[in-house]
């Protein structure tokens, strides 16, 4: 059984969930925020330059600051990985890894989105020993040592050249024969001593014993294969919305993002969403916070009506 009865549940702590969080406790309303980490993505974004404000900050810093605002007014944070969601009679049943279970009047879906698997043999043997899907967090610890680096994207462009300045060598992997990243940061990799492109390429293997050793490159086409030296593989080909634990709750586009419309609503009443794991087609820290502040507000305000008070928009609100 749950321990008490929260006025919303935000699944989700980048940050959508913590504005969010910040947002529903400041209009006094008891709130949990779950969440399997601190920040999301943003967290693991080495340097934040368009957050407004900040001329340049680190993405943890930042996210750290979210909670702590958020706290302050009454969130609270509670760690784990929702398995299910469902409705009871009018409000939502959250259980989660951490065998807790969790009761709310209302919820604000914000879990953002995960990292896309290399789906290669190894890759799954091999993660947190060797396979890696951060390079900010993960990279110094391969500091003069042999990295790969998967992916065609700003993503991969970027986590290459924080590599080369921590690694004796970067392969860059890219299955197409050019890059879909920004022109600017490919011309300058390709001035990069340390970083070797391997393109129209993709991994077949992850090899290693305890740790990654090596991995198999498959060159597109002709189907050849060569095997190089690695002690890590950087997997940076994207993020996918993980949303099969609410696909039956509210409904779900053709990638697995949550269709809401521009007031944060989803097709189910009382559950609003926010953020990556969205349909919004931009996926910005700075956007996901707005979206994070307005789902809050809009579950305020189907919270009051479920209550018979009338709300106003804020700019009718008297001051």
């Amino acid at each position: 059984m749950a321990k008490a009865v929260y006025d919303i549940i935000i699944i989700g702590g980048g940050p959508a969930g913590l504005t969010a969080g910040l947002y529903a406790s400041r209009r006094t309303l008891k709130t949990l925020v779950l969440t399997k980490d601190l920040g999301g993505q943003a967290a693991i974004t080495y340097d934040v330059e368009n957050y407004p404000g900040f001329d340049l900050t680190d993405g943890s810093a930042l996210m750290e600051k979210f909670a702590a605002q958020a706290k302050k007014f009454g969130a609270e944070i509670s760690f784990g990985q929702v398995k299910t969601v469902i409705r009871k009679d009018k409000n939502f049943i959250v259980t989660a890894d951490n065998q807790e279970i969790y009761e709310g009047r209302s919820l604000v879906l914000a879990f953002g989105l995960l990292p896309r698997d290399l789906d290669a043999p190894g890759e799954q043997k091999f993660k947190g020993r060797g396979v890696s899907y951060c390079a900010t967090c993960d990279g110094p610890l391969y500091k003069n040592k042999t990295v790969a680096v998967v992916g065609g994207g700003n993503a991969a462009l970027d986590a290459a050249e924080y590599l080369a300045k921590l690694a004796a060598k970067v392969y860059l992997v890219h299955r197409r024969d050019q890059f879909r990243g920004e022109e600017l940061v490919v011309e300058r990799l390709k001035k990069e001593p340390k970083i070797e492109m391997v393109l129209s390429s993709q991994i077949s293997e992850v090899k290693g014993e305890q740790f990654v050793k090596s991995v198999v490159i498959k060159t597109n086409g002709d189907d050849t294969t060569k095997e190089i030296l690695v002690d890590g593989v950087f997997v940076e080909i994207g993020y996918q919305a993980k949303t099969e634990f609410i696909k039956d709750l509210v409904n779900i586009n053709e990638r697995g993002e949550i269709i809401t419309d521009k007031d944060s609503n989803t097709s189910e009443p009382g559950v609003f969403a926010c953020g990556d794991v969205t349909d919004c087609l931009y996926k910005q820290i700075v956007i996901s916070a707005g979206e994070g502040a307005k789902a809050a507000l809009q579950a305020y305000k189907y919270l009051c009506l479920c209550d018979g008070q009338k709300i106003l928009p804020d700019w009718e609100r008297k001051k």
